[in-house]
């Protein structure tokens, strides 16, 4: 018997929520995570933000789910197994993935820290092919296994709640403001529309001294700030 078929028959070590079809409807699903290899963390996933991907990705709105999908890519939670080359963490750190797990970490773009440009492809969290040829699986889930380049430590007086959203939502919006040196105080910041990217980009902006303004035809969310 296949790996996939005993998940199916519930003898998998990982227990999930996956998209069985187009619906995107989530149900129970267990599942077997990889071992963990010389350069890998396995992490006890305490909590997943809810990105629009979690949501379109599962609907097959980009054309190329594979089923079943166990979505999620704002992982945080505890280390409880590290390979023999792993230095960086032990057990017991609150780490956070965000949306690769995998790259091959070596061409031009790796070697930059540009590791979504990677030649021979990155390894989506969820939804894309990893170097074993399996198929990942996302953060709706008890635990996850990746390389320890796609781990990020996270400070254990932070809470873990906290952070999760921070692996998507809060990178893709710290990122471009640390590389247009919008981390100076006094500067001004001009945010478009205050959702799950723009009130994290106004946090941002209030932590860095700027004069921050939001743009939004949402006259509900004018309270909110």
């Amino acid at each position: 018997m296949s790996s996939e078929s005993s998940a199916e028959n519930g003898n998998g070590n990982c227990l999930g929520w996956a998209a069985r079809d187009a619906s995107g409807v989530l149900s129970p699903y267990k599942f077997n995570r990889r071992d963990v290899q010389a350069d890998d963390v396995s992490i006890k996933i305490t909590h997943c933000g809810v990105c629009y991907a979690d949501v379109l990705w599962p609907r097959n709105k980009h054309g190329n789910a594979t089923y079943p999908m166990v979505p999620g890519h704002e992982i945080a939670g505890i280390v409880q197994e590290v390979g023999p080359n792993v230095h960086r963490f032990k057990v017991g750190d609150h780490v956070g993935v965000g949306t690769y797990t995998n790259s091959c970490r070596d061409c031009e773009h790796c070697n930059d820290g540009q590791e979504v440009y990677c030649e021979k492809g990155r390894v989506g969290t969820y939804n894309s092919l990893d170097r074993d040829g399996t198929i990942t699986r996302g953060g709706f889930s008890t635990f996850t296994v990746v390389h320890e380049r796609y781990c990020f430590k996270i400070p254990k007086d932070y809470p873990l709640a906290s952070a999760a959203p921070l692996l998507c939502a809060g990178i893709t919006v710290y990122s471009p403001m640390k590389d247009h040196k919008m981390n100076q105080p006094g500067k001004s910041l001009g945010v478009i529309g205050l959702g799950g990217l723009g009130h994290l980009a106004v946090k941002f902006g209030k932590a860095f001294g700027l004069k921050v303004t939001v743009f939004s035809t949402s006259v509900s969310k004018k309270m909110k700030l």
